[in-house]
Parts: C-alpha cells; sequence; structure tokens
C-alpha cells in the first residue's frame, strides 16, 4: 500500500470514529434533554399541612391540604404555601442539575445551582408574622346629592 493510501485510510478510520462519538454524545443528549422534561420537584411543609409539586420549568403542577387546613391560620396558611411552592420549584431545580451532571460528569453546575438555590431560598424557613389584631373594615359612603341627575334624552341639546 503507498503511503497516501495509507495516510486516506487513516483519515477514513478518523472520521469513522468521530462519527460513532457523535452518534454516542446525540443519545446522551437525548437521555439528557428526555430526563430535563420528566423532572418533578415536590415539597411539603413540615407540619404536613400544605404539599406543592413544580414541574421542570417552575410552574407548579399542583398544591394540596391536609384535612389540618380547617384549623390553619390563613396568614401562616399562605405563609407555608408560598415556602412550600419555592422548596418544590428549588427541588425541581436540583433535580435538573442532577440530571446534567449524570449526563455530563460535571459537578460545577449542580454546585452553582445549590448554591444559588441556598442563596435565594435560604435554609431557614420565613419569620413568622407577629400577631396583631384583625384588619379593620371601613366602608365609605359617597353623599348623597340633592339634585337627582337629569336624564340622559335631556342632556343633549338635540333633542
Amino acid at each position: 500500500m503507498t503511503e497516501s493510501a495509507d495516510i486516506l485510510l487513516r483519515r477514513i478510520e478518523a472520521i469513522d470514529t468521530a462519527a460513532a462519538d457523535n452518534r454516542l454524545r446525540a443519545e446522551s443528549f437525548q437521555r439528557m434533554a428526555e430526563g430535563l422534561r420528566e423532572v418533578v420537584g415536590t415539597a411539603t411543609s413540615d407540619d404536613g399541612v400544605v404539599t406543592a409539586v413544580a414541574g421542570a420549568d417552575g410552574a407548579v403542577k399542583s398544591i394540596a391540604f391536609s384535612p389540618a387546613v380547617r384549623t390553619t391560620d390563613p396568614a401562616a396558611l399562605s405563609s407555608a404555601t408560598l415556602r412550600v411552592i419555592a422548596l418544590a420549584r428549588a427541588d425541581a431545580a436540583r433535580k435538573q442539575a442532577e440530571v446534567v451532571r449524570s449526563a455530563l460528569g460535571d459537578t460545577t453546575l449542580l454546585d452553582r445551582v445549590l448554591a444559588e438555590d441556598r442563596r435565594v431560598f435560604g435554609d431557614e424557613p420565613p419569620q413568622e408574622l407577629p400577631a396583631t389584631a384583625p384588619p379593620r373594615v371601613v366602608r365609605r359612603v359617597a353623599p348623597v346629592e340633592d339634585e337627582e341627575p337629569e336624564p340622559a334624552y335631556r342632556s343633549r341639546d338635540a333633542w
């Protein structure tokens, strides 16, 4: 075999190897994309009253309340619901980072997502609101005018 034929054969083998590597990478990225779409984050409040499920895009898929919701203070329920939604979204983000890490073998992204979650959401639940008296309802009455408004058909000169 001539030298030019040998060089050509090595180039063809290199192209075949690169094509096989690209196929493997494409399959890996396809599995990663499917895994990212299937991610679901879940969180439950410490007292078990509220459970939220968030999708891969951070959208809330469901919120469930336990029977204890009937005896829970509305302000506390509101605060717990918002916190659980944020935690479910953070859980979904962590799971997405884990999918990427397992597909790429890199923990840098996972570490950055987890650090950002700690920064944004914190590890501590929000402080309880101080107990205050319920807001006073003030009703305002419109002033009564002495004269009745002119009927609409008399308000135009053309009539």
